[in-house]
């Protein structure tokens, strides 16, 4: 049957993999796996498919989802995400675990948004267990080491805390609607839409200078000390305090030349609740890291467990890696008798070698020729 157009192309944001693409990929994924291992992390899997109520608890009509029914009339969605379905995994069949639990992933995501790619490949790490600021430390450095060991140079980590927003829109008494829209302009970086809310609003003066100093306020620890001068709200005192101690630990791990504090990070999902964070590489407009605190979210799975972790996009890290030429086979087989050909190779492979069988008969120089084009070091003729 004659493909239409449209069976000829593959869905907007999705993409083919070639086998010089795929081979940069993977073994990036197993470089940052490895490290993950070394760091005693495990891997875990979850499903492709989960329910809305999984991957969206509280939003069950999110657009961004790929949504599909079931047989039963059930509303299915493919991930966004893995950190909520590791929530699930962990509130579930690893309940009874010995905590603080170290899991990490590789695996596809999937976002229905107008963006270039609606299909990510991602790895990272969630710690399960802990609320203290060393477990923070530790993900970050941890996320900093993996983008250094891919070799890549001039790469920047900011780090933020969620506290200090949720504090001074708490001070200013600003209503839920407004702080919605505010988060989500600072989310994106849209300082047009953030300046839009804030002239448009009926704070006070003084808060809407902070709200518009926010985005711009980056540098080393020496900003805590004027953040403490806003408030003596606990809430705004308890995050810098929080913050100050994790970029401290950094420095023991020996990363932190490698962040800066940035007070204008607040994370897409709603569920961040204390530091977060982000890493850029040069030439990438967006994070290729993102990560943070999350301490509430497993009590909408019906445990109280607090945890961090990050997830790198691996699919976006592509562009900055040559790609790899594909691993030819040690050894080219023919002959004229499909027997004798078939049962060389076998035994070839059955030694280790990676093995070409010719299908079909060839005279010698035809396979030299196919060899020479795809960088077969060895011929054998049976």
């Amino acid at each position: 049957m004659l493909r239409t157009n449209l069976g000829q192309r593959i869905p907007d944001g999705m993409r083919d993999l070639l086998p010089e693409e795929l081979v940069v990929q993977e073994r990036l994924e197993e470089e940052i796996l490895a490290l993950f291992r070394q760091w005693s992390y495990q891997k875990v899997l979850t499903p492709t498919l989960e329910y809305t109520a999984c991957v969206q608890p509280d939003i069950e009509q999110d657009d961004s989802l790929y949504k599909f029914f079931d047989r039963e009339g059930r509303i299915l969605a493919l991930r966004p995400e893995l950190t909520m379905s590791i929530a699930r995994l962990v509130s579930t069949r690893m309940r009874g675990g010995d905590f603080p639990l170290r899991l990490c992933y590789g695996a596809d995501v999937y976002r229905n948004t107008a963006v270039r790619h609606r299909e990510f490949r991602q790895v990272g790490v969630e710690l399960v267990g802990s609320d203290q600021e060393l477990a923070d430390a530790e993900v970050i450095a941890l996320a900093v080491e993996a983008i250094a060991g891919l070799g890549l140079k001039n790469y920047q980590f900011n780090l933020g805390h969620m506290g200090i927003f949720s504090g001074l829109m708490l001070e200013a008494g600003v209503d839920e609607g407004l702080q919605s829209k505010l988060e989500e302009a600072l989310a994106r970086k849209d300082m047009v839409g953030v300046e839009r809310w804030v002239s448009q609003s009926r704070l006070p003066t003084r808060v809407q200078e902070l709200l518009l100093r926010l985005p711009h306020f980056h540098g080393g620890e020496e900003i805590l000390d004027e953040v403490l001068d806003w408030s003596e709200r606990p809430a705004i005192q308890e995050a810098v305090e929080r913050l100050r101690k994790i970029y401290r630990y950094l420095n023991y791990f020996g990363v932190q030349e490698n962040v800066s504090l940035d007070l204008g990070i607040l994370r897409g999902f709603s569920y961040y609740t204390g530091a977060v964070f982000e890493g850029y590489v040069p030439g990438m407009g967006f994070p290729v890291v993102e990560g943070g605190r999350y301490d509430t979210l497993y009590s909408d799975f019906g445990v109280s467990l607090p945890a961090t972790g990050f997830a790198i996009h691996l699919g976006t890290l592509l562009e900055q890696f040559p790609l790899s030429s594909t691993e030819s086979a040690d050894i080219l087989v023919y002959g004229s008798d499909a027997e004798q050909v078939i049962r060389q190779c076998q035994a070839l492979r059955a030694k280790g070698k990676r093995v070409e069988m010719v299908l079909g008969r060839i005279e010698s120089d035809v396979a030299q020729k196919m060899a020479f084009q795809k960088h077969i070091p060895e011929i054998l003729c049976v």
